[in-house]
Protein backbone atom coordinates (compact mmCIF):
# COMPACT_ATOMS: atom_id res chain seq x y z
CA UNK A 1 0.00 0.00 0.00
CA UNK A 2 1.58 3.25 -1.39
CA UNK A 3 2.29 5.83 1.69
CA UNK A 4 0.24 8.70 1.56
CA UNK A 5 1.63 12.31 0.62
CA UNK A 6 2.51 14.70 3.31
CA UNK A 7 3.73 17.10 1.58
CA UNK A 8 2.61 18.91 -1.76
CA UNK A 9 6.26 18.11 -2.95
CA UNK A 10 5.50 14.38 -2.46
CA UNK A 11 2.24 14.49 -5.26
CA UNK A 12 5.12 15.37 -8.52
CA UNK A 13 6.41 12.06 -8.00
CA UNK A 14 3.04 10.08 -7.23
CA UNK A 15 2.37 12.00 -10.72
CA UNK A 16 5.25 11.23 -12.61
CA UNK A 17 4.39 7.30 -11.97
CA UNK A 18 1.02 8.15 -12.83
CA UNK A 19 1.28 9.17 -16.08
CA UNK A 20 2.83 8.51 -19.24
CA UNK A 21 6.51 10.28 -19.86
CA UNK A 22 5.01 12.59 -23.19
CA UNK A 23 2.32 13.89 -20.89
CA UNK A 24 4.33 13.99 -17.47
CA UNK A 25 7.17 16.18 -19.18
CA UNK A 26 4.47 18.03 -20.75
CA UNK A 27 3.44 19.30 -17.20
CA UNK A 28 6.32 19.72 -15.54
CA UNK A 29 8.42 20.69 -18.08
CA UNK A 30 9.55 24.56 -18.99
CA UNK A 31 11.61 26.14 -21.94
CA UNK A 32 15.21 25.88 -22.99
CA UNK A 33 17.74 24.91 -19.79
CA UNK A 34 14.84 25.21 -17.65
CA UNK A 35 16.62 27.91 -15.31
CA UNK A 36 13.29 29.72 -14.76
CA UNK A 37 11.71 26.37 -13.56
CA UNK A 38 13.95 25.98 -11.11
CA UNK A 39 14.59 29.31 -9.85
CA UNK A 40 10.83 29.87 -9.08
CA UNK A 41 11.12 27.26 -6.23
CA UNK A 42 14.66 28.36 -5.42
CA UNK A 43 14.50 31.83 -4.66
CA UNK A 44 12.00 30.90 -2.02
CA UNK A 45 14.33 29.09 -0.13
CA UNK A 46 16.79 32.34 -0.14
CA UNK A 47 13.91 34.37 1.66
CA UNK A 48 13.56 33.78 5.88
CA UNK A 49 11.02 34.25 7.98
CA UNK A 50 11.21 36.65 10.56
CA UNK A 51 8.74 35.38 13.37
CA UNK A 52 7.51 37.53 16.00
CA UNK A 53 7.02 35.40 20.18
CA UNK A 54 4.88 35.36 23.03
CA UNK A 55 1.18 36.51 20.63
CA UNK A 56 -2.43 35.52 21.20
CA UNK A 57 -2.67 32.33 18.66
CA UNK A 58 -5.47 31.02 19.81
CA UNK A 59 -7.69 32.07 16.78
CA UNK A 60 -6.33 31.93 13.38
CA UNK A 61 -7.82 33.76 10.30
CA UNK A 62 -6.96 32.18 6.77
CA UNK A 63 -9.63 33.96 4.87
CA UNK A 64 -9.01 36.94 2.28
CA UNK A 65 -10.96 38.65 -0.79
CA UNK A 66 -10.41 38.44 -4.11
CA UNK A 67 -12.18 41.22 -6.63
CA UNK A 68 -14.60 41.22 -3.47
CA UNK A 69 -15.15 37.78 -3.30
CA UNK A 70 -14.43 35.94 -0.20
CA UNK A 71 -12.17 32.72 -0.16
CA UNK A 72 -10.90 30.41 2.37
CA UNK A 73 -7.33 31.16 2.13
CA UNK A 74 -4.72 33.43 -0.20
CA UNK A 75 -4.62 30.42 -2.88
CA UNK A 76 -6.22 30.26 -5.97
CA UNK A 77 -5.76 27.72 -9.02
CA UNK A 78 -4.28 28.50 -11.73
CA UNK A 79 -5.13 28.30 -15.47
CA UNK A 80 -3.26 25.30 -16.55
CA UNK A 81 -3.96 23.53 -19.97
CA UNK A 82 -5.43 20.30 -20.56
CA UNK A 83 -6.57 18.50 -17.53
CA UNK A 84 -7.93 15.39 -18.97
CA UNK A 85 -4.33 14.55 -20.17
CA UNK A 86 -3.87 13.80 -16.21
CA UNK A 87 -7.02 12.44 -15.07
CA UNK A 88 -10.30 11.87 -17.37
CA UNK A 89 -12.61 14.08 -15.57
CA UNK A 90 -10.39 17.12 -16.23
CA UNK A 91 -11.06 20.35 -15.46
CA UNK A 92 -14.48 19.51 -13.80
CA UNK A 93 -12.81 17.53 -10.83
CA UNK A 94 -10.63 20.87 -10.55
CA UNK A 95 -13.47 22.72 -10.32
CA UNK A 96 -15.09 20.86 -7.70
CA UNK A 97 -12.32 20.64 -5.61
CA UNK A 98 -11.74 24.41 -5.45
CA UNK A 99 -15.60 24.48 -4.55
CA UNK A 100 -14.82 22.59 -1.56
CA UNK A 101 -11.74 24.43 -1.00
CA UNK A 102 -13.91 27.28 -0.72
CA UNK A 103 -10.87 29.11 -2.98
CA UNK A 104 -11.02 30.49 -6.72
CA UNK A 105 -10.44 28.67 -10.21
CA UNK A 106 -8.95 30.28 -12.94
CA UNK A 107 -10.11 27.98 -16.14
CA UNK A 108 -7.58 27.86 -18.96
CA UNK A 109 -8.98 28.75 -22.24
CA UNK A 110 -7.14 25.35 -23.20
CA UNK A 111 -9.08 23.25 -21.11
CA UNK A 112 -10.22 20.00 -22.08
CA UNK A 113 -13.65 20.39 -20.70
CA UNK A 114 -15.71 23.24 -22.06
CA UNK A 115 -16.08 26.30 -20.10
CA UNK A 116 -19.68 25.63 -19.67
CA UNK A 117 -19.41 22.40 -18.32
CA UNK A 118 -17.02 23.90 -15.76
CA UNK A 119 -19.45 25.99 -15.33
CA UNK A 120 -22.39 23.56 -14.59
CA UNK A 121 -20.23 21.24 -12.10
CA UNK A 122 -19.75 23.09 -9.13
CA UNK A 123 -21.19 26.50 -7.44
CA UNK A 124 -16.86 27.85 -7.41
CA UNK A 125 -16.07 30.99 -7.72
CA UNK A 126 -14.27 30.76 -11.15
CA UNK A 127 -12.35 33.20 -13.72
CA UNK A 128 -11.56 33.06 -16.95
CA UNK A 129 -8.32 33.13 -19.18
CA UNK A 130 -7.71 34.49 -21.88
CA UNK A 131 -5.29 34.65 -25.06
CA UNK A 132 -6.22 37.09 -27.71
CA UNK A 133 -6.47 34.95 -31.07
CA UNK A 134 -5.46 36.05 -34.38
CA UNK A 135 -9.46 35.54 -35.14
CA UNK A 136 -10.67 38.42 -32.40
CA UNK A 137 -14.18 37.71 -33.15
CA UNK A 138 -13.68 33.92 -31.70
CA UNK A 139 -11.56 35.97 -28.67
CA UNK A 140 -15.13 37.64 -28.18
CA UNK A 141 -16.94 34.91 -28.37
CA UNK A 142 -15.59 33.20 -25.76
CA UNK A 143 -15.11 36.21 -23.48
CA UNK A 144 -18.99 36.89 -23.66
CA UNK A 145 -19.37 32.91 -23.01
CA UNK A 146 -17.65 32.91 -19.80
CA UNK A 147 -19.55 36.08 -19.02
CA UNK A 148 -23.09 34.82 -19.92
CA UNK A 149 -21.87 31.05 -17.68
CA UNK A 150 -21.34 33.09 -14.31
CA UNK A 151 -17.21 33.56 -14.57
CA UNK A 152 -16.37 36.64 -12.53
CA UNK A 153 -13.10 37.96 -14.32
CA UNK A 154 -11.31 37.73 -17.17
CA UNK A 155 -7.43 36.68 -16.72
CA UNK A 156 -5.62 38.08 -19.92
CA UNK A 157 -1.99 35.97 -20.81
CA UNK A 158 0.37 38.37 -21.94
CA UNK A 159 3.20 36.56 -22.15
CA UNK A 160 1.92 34.28 -25.08
CA UNK A 161 2.34 36.03 -28.33
CA UNK A 162 4.63 32.53 -29.52
CA UNK A 163 5.02 29.42 -28.02
CA UNK A 164 8.00 28.84 -25.58
CA UNK A 165 10.43 26.36 -26.63
CA UNK A 166 9.90 23.20 -24.49
CA UNK A 167 12.36 20.87 -25.66
CA UNK A 168 10.60 17.55 -23.71
CA UNK A 169 7.53 17.90 -25.80
CA UNK A 170 9.51 18.49 -29.17
CA UNK A 171 11.39 15.26 -28.44
CA UNK A 172 8.56 13.27 -27.25
CA UNK A 173 6.86 14.57 -30.47
CA UNK A 174 3.52 15.24 -28.24
CA UNK A 175 0.19 15.52 -29.59
CA UNK A 176 -2.43 17.38 -27.83
CA UNK A 177 -6.54 17.14 -28.29
CA UNK A 178 -7.97 19.46 -29.49
CA UNK A 179 -9.43 22.60 -27.69
CA UNK A 180 -12.24 21.75 -26.75
CA UNK A 181 -13.47 25.46 -25.99
CA UNK A 182 -12.69 26.21 -30.10
CA UNK A 183 -15.27 23.06 -31.11
CA UNK A 184 -17.31 24.80 -33.86
CA UNK A 185 -15.82 27.73 -34.20
CA UNK A 186 -11.73 26.89 -35.46
CA UNK A 187 -10.20 23.50 -36.11
CA UNK A 188 -6.86 22.95 -34.70
CA UNK A 189 -5.78 19.63 -36.07
CA UNK A 190 -1.88 20.67 -36.92
CA UNK A 191 0.88 18.31 -37.21
CA UNK A 192 4.00 18.95 -39.12
CA UNK A 193 6.70 17.41 -40.52
CA UNK A 194 7.83 16.00 -36.75
CA UNK A 195 4.53 15.07 -35.57
CA UNK A 196 4.32 17.89 -33.07
CA UNK A 197 0.87 19.95 -33.02
CA UNK A 198 1.37 21.52 -30.12
CA UNK A 199 3.35 24.60 -31.06
CA UNK A 200 2.78 24.60 -34.41
CA UNK A 201 -0.86 25.44 -33.50
CA UNK A 202 -0.27 27.78 -30.76
CA UNK A 203 1.36 29.59 -33.00
CA UNK A 204 -1.10 29.55 -35.89
CA UNK A 205 -3.63 30.52 -33.70
CA UNK A 206 -2.61 33.17 -31.23
CA UNK A 207 -2.17 37.08 -32.33
CA UNK A 208 1.53 38.19 -31.75
CA UNK A 209 0.15 42.02 -32.76
CA UNK A 210 -1.85 42.18 -29.47
CA UNK A 211 -0.22 44.90 -27.73
CA UNK A 212 -1.39 47.49 -24.87
CA UNK A 213 -3.29 49.99 -27.14
CA UNK A 214 -5.69 46.81 -27.80
CA UNK A 215 -6.76 46.17 -23.98
CA UNK A 216 -9.10 49.04 -24.73
CA UNK A 217 -11.11 46.40 -27.26
CA UNK A 218 -11.06 44.05 -24.52
CA UNK A 219 -12.68 46.20 -22.06
CA UNK A 220 -14.81 47.14 -24.59
CA UNK A 221 -16.02 43.57 -25.86
CA UNK A 222 -17.25 42.51 -21.48
CA UNK A 223 -18.28 44.01 -18.11
CA UNK A 224 -15.93 41.78 -16.41
CA UNK A 225 -12.78 42.86 -14.39
CA UNK A 226 -9.13 42.10 -16.42
CA UNK A 227 -6.35 41.06 -14.65
CA UNK A 228 -3.01 41.12 -16.63
CA UNK A 229 -1.16 38.02 -16.45
CA UNK A 230 2.69 37.97 -16.77
CA UNK A 231 3.66 41.28 -15.64
CA UNK A 232 7.62 41.20 -14.21
CA UNK A 233 8.99 44.73 -13.86
CA UNK A 234 7.90 48.21 -12.57
CA UNK A 235 7.77 49.06 -16.46
CA UNK A 236 4.80 46.84 -17.26
CA UNK A 237 2.94 47.23 -13.91
CA UNK A 238 2.63 51.08 -14.40
CA UNK A 239 1.08 50.39 -18.00
CA UNK A 240 -0.90 47.15 -16.33
CA UNK A 241 -2.70 50.30 -14.13
CA UNK A 242 -2.50 53.32 -17.48
CA UNK A 243 -4.94 50.88 -19.14
CA UNK A 244 -7.26 49.91 -16.65
CA UNK A 245 -6.07 46.56 -14.90
CA UNK A 246 -8.61 45.50 -12.32
CA UNK A 247 -5.48 43.50 -10.98
CA UNK A 248 -1.98 42.17 -11.53
CA UNK A 249 -0.63 38.91 -11.79
CA UNK A 250 3.39 38.55 -12.02
CA UNK A 251 4.13 35.32 -13.63
CA UNK A 252 6.90 34.24 -16.03
CA UNK A 253 4.15 31.15 -17.20
CA UNK A 254 5.96 28.62 -14.58
CA UNK A 255 9.05 28.91 -16.40
CA UNK A 256 7.20 27.62 -19.86
CA UNK A 257 7.94 30.62 -22.29
CA UNK A 258 10.87 32.75 -21.62
CA UNK A 259 13.72 31.09 -20.11
CA UNK A 260 16.09 33.04 -17.73
CA UNK A 261 13.57 35.53 -16.91
CA UNK A 262 13.74 36.47 -13.17
CA UNK A 263 12.03 34.17 -10.24
CA UNK A 264 8.25 35.87 -9.54
CA UNK A 265 8.98 35.83 -6.01
CA UNK A 266 12.09 38.12 -6.93
CA UNK A 267 10.49 40.50 -8.61
CA UNK A 268 7.38 40.74 -6.73
CA UNK A 269 8.11 43.81 -4.71
CA UNK A 270 9.11 45.43 -7.85
CA UNK A 271 5.28 45.20 -8.82
CA UNK A 272 3.91 45.96 -5.88
CA UNK A 273 5.66 48.98 -5.15
CA UNK A 274 4.99 50.54 -8.54
CA UNK A 275 1.25 49.87 -8.55
CA UNK A 276 1.02 51.31 -4.88
CA UNK A 277 -1.86 49.63 -3.61
CA UNK A 278 -3.90 50.75 -6.65
CA UNK A 279 -5.41 47.57 -7.89
CA UNK A 280 -4.63 43.92 -6.35
CA UNK A 281 -1.22 41.99 -7.13
CA UNK A 282 -1.25 38.60 -7.22
CA UNK A 283 1.55 35.97 -7.36
CA UNK A 284 1.98 33.21 -9.80
CA UNK A 285 5.30 30.30 -9.98
CA UNK A 286 7.48 27.91 -7.55
CA UNK A 287 4.74 27.78 -4.65
CA UNK A 288 4.77 24.63 -3.36
CA UNK A 289 4.67 25.18 0.54
CA UNK A 290 2.65 27.25 3.24
CA UNK A 291 5.76 29.29 4.33
CA UNK A 292 6.17 30.16 0.25
CA UNK A 293 2.40 31.68 0.52
CA UNK A 294 3.17 33.60 3.62
CA UNK A 295 6.36 34.62 1.75
CA UNK A 296 4.16 36.53 -0.63
CA UNK A 297 1.94 37.70 1.21
CA UNK A 298 4.91 39.42 3.34
CA UNK A 299 5.85 41.00 0.23
CA UNK A 300 2.85 42.42 -1.20
CA UNK A 301 1.11 39.90 -2.97
CA UNK A 302 -3.03 39.53 -2.16
CA UNK A 303 -3.50 35.56 -2.97
CA UNK A 304 -0.91 33.41 -4.55
CA UNK A 305 -1.83 31.23 -7.62
CA UNK A 306 -0.23 27.74 -8.01
CA UNK A 307 -0.64 25.89 -11.14
CA UNK A 308 1.71 22.53 -11.33
CA UNK A 309 1.01 21.16 -8.14
CA UNK A 310 -2.88 20.95 -8.63
CA UNK A 311 -2.33 19.24 -11.93
CA UNK A 312 0.18 16.86 -9.74
CA UNK A 313 -2.60 16.39 -7.29
CA UNK A 314 -5.15 15.24 -10.27
CA UNK A 315 -2.84 12.91 -11.83
CA UNK A 316 -2.23 10.83 -8.84
CA UNK A 317 -5.59 11.04 -6.99
CA UNK A 318 -8.34 13.01 -9.27
CA UNK A 319 -10.61 15.60 -7.54
CA UNK A 320 -9.40 14.08 -4.03
CA UNK A 321 -5.55 15.01 -5.12
CA UNK A 322 -6.45 18.03 -6.07
CA UNK A 323 -8.43 18.65 -2.77
CA UNK A 324 -5.16 17.52 -0.74
CA UNK A 325 -2.84 19.62 -2.37
CA UNK A 326 -4.87 23.00 -1.42
CA UNK A 327 -5.50 21.53 2.30
CA UNK A 328 -1.77 21.06 2.78
CA UNK A 329 -1.01 24.53 1.52
CA UNK A 330 -3.74 26.00 3.65
CA UNK A 331 -2.33 23.67 7.06
CA UNK A 332 1.03 24.65 6.36
CA UNK A 333 -0.31 28.36 5.98
CA UNK A 334 -1.65 28.30 9.17
CA UNK A 335 1.04 26.30 10.79
CA UNK A 336 3.63 29.16 9.40
CA UNK A 337 1.68 31.91 10.82
CA UNK A 338 1.07 30.64 14.14
CA UNK A 339 4.40 30.24 14.58
CA UNK A 340 5.11 33.62 13.55
CA UNK A 341 2.68 35.60 15.26
CA UNK A 342 0.17 36.83 12.67
CA UNK A 343 -3.31 35.28 13.20
CA UNK A 344 -4.79 36.94 10.47
CA UNK A 345 -3.45 37.32 6.56
CA UNK A 346 -3.50 40.95 7.28
CA UNK A 347 -1.27 40.38 10.02
CA UNK A 348 1.14 39.41 7.36
CA UNK A 349 3.75 42.30 6.82
CA UNK A 350 7.22 43.23 5.11
CA UNK A 351 8.52 42.97 8.61
CA UNK A 352 8.02 38.99 8.90
CA UNK A 353 10.38 38.28 6.31
CA UNK A 354 14.17 38.67 5.10
CA UNK A 355 15.44 38.63 1.86
CA UNK A 356 19.22 38.26 0.18
CA UNK A 357 19.20 41.97 -0.43
CA UNK A 358 18.15 42.79 3.03
CA UNK A 359 20.48 40.27 4.57
CA UNK A 360 23.52 42.56 1.87
CA UNK A 361 21.98 45.52 3.77
CA UNK A 362 22.28 44.26 7.32
CA UNK A 363 25.92 43.14 6.68
CA UNK A 364 26.78 46.46 5.49
CA UNK A 365 25.47 47.96 8.88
Amino acid sequence: MEAEPVNVIEFRELARQSLPKMYYDFFAGGAEDQYTVKENEEAFHRITIQPRILLDMSSIDLSTTVLGYNISMPVMIAPTSRHQLANPSGEIATARAASACNTIMVLSISSTCSLEEVAACCNAVRFFQLCVYKRRDISAKLVQRAENNGYKAIVLTADSSRHGRREADIKNKIIVPELKNLEGLLSTKIVNDEGLNLEAMANWIRDPSFCWEDIGWLKSITKLPILIKGVLTHEDAIKALEVGAAGIIVSNHGGRQLDYCPPTISVLEEVVHAVGGKVPVFLDGGVRRGTDVFKAIALGAQAVLVGRPVIYGLAAKGEYGVRRVLEMLKDELELTMTLSGCSSVKEITRSHVRTKHDQKLLSML
